[in-house]
């Protein structure tokens, strides 16, 4: 079997496993969901930063049904996940997340770990360093 289309079915798996984590959050983020605007506001990008971040995964969550724009997808995902992170890990809103006495028991900063994960295992599985060296190549023809 070749190389390539060994572990494609897995590749698959995790683009639809990633783009579900984007797309199931939108609709706390889009519809003005107490615990959105909380976590918006305790970082100080509320509410701009709410549709802006929505919207940059609503693109990523498509982008990964798409097979020539699936990689760009997975960097677009590292980049938010890793700010996801940070800001639950760096900042007072904290990993897990208490809106009106009610927990998330972590499970926002989980998913956020999870698609980072997914999203550098698709990275590493997309070869960027030698699409680099193809892309320099050819421009230097």
């Amino acid at each position: 079997m070749k190389e390539k289309r060994k572990y494609r079915n897995v590749e698959i798996l995790l683009r639809i496993v990633t783009a579900i984590i984007l797309i199931q959050t939108l609709h706390f983020k889009f519809s003005g969901h107490p615990q959105a605007i909380h976590i918006f506001s305790t970082i100080g990008m509320e509410p701009w930063g709410r549709y802006g971040v929505g919207a940059i995964e609503l693109i990523a969550g498509i982008l990964f049904f798409l097979p020539s724009y699936w990689k760009f997808a997975s960097l677009i995902t590292a980049g938010l996940m890793i700010g996801a992170v940070g800001f639950h890990l760096f900042t007072p809103l904290g990993v897990e997340v208490v809106v009106d006495g009610i927990s998330d028991d972590g499970q926002l900063f989980t998913m956020a770990v999870v698609a980072l994960v997914l999203s550098a295992i698709l990275i590493y599985r997309a070869n960027f360093p030698q699409l680099y060296r193809e892309y320099f190549k050819n421009r230097m023809r």
